[in-house]
């Protein structure tokens, strides 16, 4: 085993046991702006934006948290199947039903251990630490950024939509 190895397997080890959760911690320096506000201010998630609004989430998600958000880019609507994100914006009832499987209520910072939306179905992050370091996703939608830390809460950016089943 080289010098390394050890280390490694130790830190594999405690994430996978929940005991450390490696890019999973939000960034401590502490933001003045809200969820909302910060992805407000993303261009790249000016769809999320728009769906918040139309869901009337705004002023949910501008309360006091804490909140964990999984954000999907602009690119990760454009994922969805032809058709589903303009059915989505036209039903506001099923599109907040979808965003609100993208929050958690909860400071945690996020663990290999399942949890529940406020939607009220389980989601479930997984660590996988390769030679190109470690990969967060949740279900199946991979984590693409450092967490950004909100005053009510934690942002993840994810490449694709998260989808509750119907």
């Amino acid at each position: 085993m080289t010098k390394h190895a050890v280390p490694v397997l130790t830190a594999l080890a405690l994430l996978l046991t929940g005991t450390l959760s490696l890019a999973a911690t939000p960034d401590t320096s502490t933001s003045q702006e809200t969820i909302v506000q910060i992805a407000s201010a993303d261009p790249d998630l000016s769809t999320l934006v728009t769906a918040l609004s139309d869901a009337d989430l705004v002023t949910t998600l501008e309360g006091k948290g804490p909140f964990i958000v999984f954000a999907p880019s602009n690119e990760a609507f454009a994922k969805l199947p032809k058709g589903l994100l303009d059915y989505l914006l036209a039903n506001p009832k099923v599109l907040k039903e979808v965003l609100l499987y993208h929050v958690a209520s909860s400071s945690a910072a996020l663990s290999p251990t399942p949890f529940f939306t406020v939607e009220g179905e389980k989601v479930f992050p997984f660590f996988k630490y390769d030679a190109s370091g470690l990969t967060t996703t949740i279900n199946n939608s991979k984590v693409t950024a450092a967490p950004i830390q909100a005053s009510n809460g934690v942002i993840y950016l994810i490449d694709s939509v998260l989808l509750p089943q119907f």
